[in-house]
C-alpha cells in the first residue's frame, strides 16, 4: 500500500477522534479553558511515547509505524489549535489562563510522552 495513502487514512481517523473527544471534553467542562484540546494533546503525548517504546521492542513494519505515528497521532494531536487557543486567551486578557495552558501542555506533554515510553520499555 502507498505510504501517502496510509498516512492519509490514519490522519482522517485521528482527526475524527480528536474532534469527537475534544468536543465532548470541552462540552463537559463548560468553561473557557481549552480542556478539550489539552486532553487530546496530552493523551496523544502519552500514546506516542508508549508506541515509540513498543516499536523499539518489536519489529514494527514501516507502514504500520507511518499509519500510527504520522497518520493517527498526527491527526489526533493539534499544535495549531493549541497555538490559536493560547493567542485567543491572551487577546481576551486571560494571561494567567494562557500561561497555565501553555505550561500544562508542554510540561505535562513531555512528562506523559516520557511516561508512556518508560511504561512500554519496562
Amino acid at each position: 500500500m502507498n505510504k501517502l495513502l496510509v498516512v492519509f487514512l490514519g490522519g482522517g481517523i485521528g482527526s475524527a477522534l480528536r474532534f469527537v473527544i475534544s468536543s465532548a471534553v470541552q462540552r463537559a467542562s463548560g468553561g473557557d479553558f481549552p480542556f478539550g484540546t489539552l486532553t487530546v494533546n496530552l493523551a496523544g503525548c502519552f500514546v506516542i511515547g508508549l508506541l515509540w517504546g513498543i516499536s523499539g521492542r518489536v519489529n514494527m513494519p514501516f507502514l504500520l509505524s507511518a499509519f500510527l505515528f504520522a497518520g493517527i497521532l498526527g491527526g489526533f494531536t493539534t499544535f495549531s489549535s493549541f497555538s490559536i487557543e493560547t493567542v485567543s486567551l491572551i487577546h481576551d486578557g486571560a494571561w494567567r489562563m494562557a500561561l497555565l495552558y501553555a505550561a500544562l501542555s508542554n510540561i505535562l506533554g513531555l512528562g506523559l510522552a516520557a511516561a508512556g515510553y518508560a511504561l512500554a520499555t519496562l
